[in-house]
């Protein structure tokens, strides 16, 4: 990749808290314009290791380049040149909307020439033209997100950073934000996202999965899907789904079984053979079989395969 292009690279970064480790040598690099999501469940370390790139926590080890400064060396230039969106919102409530524009205007050092342009280009992109003088606490949670989000984009910078942008709030409210998260990138803005929704992971570029400080896949949604899916993936629509998940955990070709909704997910080594198997398997036990069929495997089942099978390594490395 040409070093120009690159607007965040990461080399064996590593962060420990006493004996934890939190985040143990991850390596990535992301494009400028890129959506580049890291997945992975809530502990797993990513918060951790934004709080690093936005040179808000010193690496214990490895090294991190963030818009060309290193995070250890140089954390005030970073922090000039990023955008940043916490789990949190950092708006103050008891101001009213133009006031909190206004205030962080004046932190990001926007030039006062410019206050008003880039106000009235905040207020749009979040679609809160005529909430100006609304007292931030009261605003539902989608448009406090949107403000916050607008807030972080004042001083235009090339890369922000957004730690669990959408947690809390409703699904109408987290399309509209990845809307524009979407114009943002297109606009060349790197947009640097953590999550733990597996759904949102789907529009990301690319993903980082992340587990026990761990970066265990890399690649993009389809990549990760077509490489690290261990097995066929079958959704088998039965019924009473307890006893079934139970008893297919002993079924022959049976990988893995889990509930998935009204249904089962089942990983095994041959859909073809396995069809036919598993019906006669539930028949022979009396259950209730509606439909055996393949599918293609979703985020969620490619991380379930992934920690699976990284948990029983370590098992195995434990006990060795």
């Amino acid at each position: 990749m040409n070093n120009d292009a690159r607007s965040v690279v990461v080399e064996e970064l590593v962060k420990r808290f006493g004996d934890f480790t939190a985040v143990d040598h991850i390596n990535l690099e992301t494009r400028k314009g890129e959506i580049f999501g890291f997945l992975g469940p809530n502990g797993a370390g990513k918060s951790t290791t934004i709080r690093m790139l936005c040179g808000l926590l010193t690496p214990t080890s490895g090294r991190a380049i963030v818009a060309g400064y290193d995070v250890a060396h140089d954390p005030e230039s970073v922090r000039q040149n990023i955008g940043y969106m916490s789990q949190r919102f950092s708006l103050y409530n008891d101001l009213r909307v133009i006031e909190n524009l206004r205030l962080f205007a004046g932190l990001y050092d926007v030039p006062r020439s410019l206050v008003e342009e880039r106000i009235a280009w905040a207020l749009e992109m979040a679609n809160l033209r005529g909430q100006e003088k609304l007292i931030t606490g009261t605003l539902p949670g989608g448009w406090k997100q949107r403000l916050a989000l607008g807030c972080a984009l004042l001083h235009r910078p090339t890369i922000i950073f957004l730690d669990e942008p959408t947690s809390g709030v409703d699904p109408i409210s987290r399309r509209q934000f990845w809307d524009l998260i979407h114009r943002m990138s297109g606009e060349g803005v790197t947009v640097f996202v953590t999550t733990h929704y597996m759904e949102e992971a789907e529009y990301c570029n690319r993903l980082a999965m992340i587990y026990r400080g761990r970066m265990v896949a890399l690649g993009t949604p389809t990549e990760l899907k077509q490489k690290y899916m261990k097995g066929e993936l079958l959704l088998v629509e039965c019924e009473p789904l307890g006893p079934a998940v139970e008893a297919l955990g002993s079924a022959p070709d049976v990988v893995d079984a889990a509930v998935f909704g009204n249904a089962l997910h089942l990983v095994v080594g041959n859909a073809e053979t396995a069809i036919p198997a598993i019906t006669e398997f539930l028949r022979k036990r009396e259950m209730n079989v509606t439909s055996v069929e393949k599918i293609q495997p979703s985020l969620e089942d490619v991380f379930v395969s992934i920690t699976s099978e990284h948990d029983a390594s370590r098992k195995v490395a434990v006990h060795a």
